[in-house]
């Protein structure tokens, strides 16, 4: 079965939770801090496997994840590192967010690798936040979430050669008479179901893969017949190679199959439409009216079409077609190298949104914040809200950063509810700052002893 689009959710590993845990060895008298970091979480990544040609493995199953990261030990013992999930996909896949339908990678070369979803990092355990003055600290990091997306796969066949026309104008017996590729060859419409790719050798050390598509029918922009679902694998091809049916034997204007094929390209793809096209006449051995052939030929040729006379049964003029979309192609790769050459480097900048250390504060109700920043979401997803250090170390981070300032201007008061992630928090309008950090009193430097008169 050829599938050729599906739709699959992934999701990378979370990274393990750091460890609170103290020394408690037999002769280390002051013990101390030993919890280790969680281990990172799994990536998902896509790799080119040259060996597929469908997407059809993804049609059973829908749903990947990789695997979370361990958490940390005692003894400031590592947890294990997540193993990364791949995924292998064919040559020419086109991967989109299903959501937003930005493209998020195009994977034409073999062994192509791109992560499509990256793994969590691992919490930092307590030993991490040990300093001079806070050498007991009695809280650790939670590991960061997985990333979960919903992509689209498109596969997009990559051929040099892709031929068009009516159903049953004989594009697969000539793929058939040129390659070793074996479509479905029958009298009848529609006979040829799924995209057919063969190897195309005009002499040893020159070739080029040609794709026989199925056949298309005026209307087939709008859903008529086989529609435009396959019209896709022939958009990366260099030449079209447009073949019509002159044996007279259809019932059809060879000249109307060309227009509407045309018509329905440019329906599709004004890019595809415009793209380089020889004419085959195929069906010369039975022709009936070679009077009609040749001003078919001379009406195509004011067209800018270069004609080519062939009998894809017979393999008469073949050769000559053959020659002729090689000469295009190489034609085709010298002038795209050269537009490679004299175009400039665009320089994708980063989001702003992507920055850290950027944040914002708005007001979503009449007592609804929103704190906006992938870091505070990133920090609050990974602090234990049910240890009140850790809380605390929270808090701490916010008032430095000014966002209680921020909340303060823009009206926040005591009770009111500030959301951060997918945590919320009940503001408190306190400065926590002004609190830990204030100078000690004389008194309490005498551990609350009375000083003598």
């Amino acid at each position: 079965m050829f599938v050729d689009q599906v739709e699959i959710d992934v999701e990378s590993g979370g990274g393990g939770n750091g460890a609170v845990t103290f020394r408690t060895e037999k002769y280390v008298p002051h013990g101390g801090p030993s919890g280790g970091d969680g281990g990172r979480g799994g990536s998902v990544r896509l790799v080119v496997n040259s060996h597929l040609s469908t997407l059809l493995d993804f049609r059973y199953k829908r749903h990947y994840k990789a695997q979370r990261g361990g958490d940390g030990r005692t003894k400031d013992m590592h947890g294990k590192n997540g193993a990364d999930l791949v995924l292998k996909v064919p040559n020419g896949t086109m991967v989109y967010d299903a959501d937003s339908g930005e493209l998020l990678a195009d994977l034409t070369a073999d062994e192509d690798k791109f992560v499509i979803a990256k793994g969590g990092v691992g919490g930092r355990g307590n030993a991490q936040f040990a300093t001079s003055v806070r050498q007991a600290p009695r809280y650790a990091e939670n590991g960061e979430p997985g990333v979960a997306k919903k992509l689209r796969l498109e596969l997009k066949l990559l051929a040099d050669v892709g031929l068009l026309g009516y159903p049953s104008v004989g594009k697969s017996t000539l793929l058939a008479a040129v390659s070793a590729a074996r479509p479905k060859v029958a009298d009848y419409p529609f006979t040829t179901l799924v995209p057919n790719l063969g190897v195309v050798a005009v002499e040893p050390g020159t070739s080029y893969v040609m794709a026989d598509l199925p056949g298309l029918i005026e209307g087939a922009h709008e859903g008529v017949g086989l529609g435009i679902q396959f019209l896709r694998h022939v958009e990366r091809t260099r030449v079209l190679v447009h073949m019509l049916d002159v044996s007279g034997l259809s019932g059809r204007e060879p000249i109307e199959d060309y227009r509407i094929i045309n018509l329905e390209l440019a329906a599709y793809s004004p890019e595809l439409a415009d793209a380089p096209q020889i004419v085959a006449l195929n069906k010369m051995d039975i022709a009936q009216d070679i009077a009609a052939v040749d001003d078919l030929q001379l009406e195509l040729e004011a067209d800018g079409r270069r004609v080519f006379r062939i009998s894809a049964a017979t393999k008469q003029g073949v050769k000559e077609l053959l020659w002729a979309v090689w000469e295009v192609i190489q034609s085709e790769r010298i002038r795209l190298e050269k537009l490679a050459q004299t175009e400039q480097a665009v320089l994708i900048t980063p989001s702003p949104d992507d920055d850290p250390r950027r944040w914002n504060v708005e007001r979503t109700g009449d007592d609804q914040f929103r704190l906006n920043g992938k870091g505070f979401t990133r920090m609050v997803a990974m602090t234990d809200l049910n240890n009140e250090h850790g809380v605390t170390r929270l808090q701490l981070s916010l008032e430095r950063a000014g966002v209680y300032t921020r909340l303060r201007e823009i009206g926040a008061k005591e009770g009111d509810t500030v959301t951060i992630g997918e945590a919320e928090f009940e503001f408190q309008d306190e400065d926590l700052l002004e609190q830990r950090y204030a100078r000690p009193t004389r008194a309490s430097r005498t551990r609350g002893r009375e000083l003598p008169a």
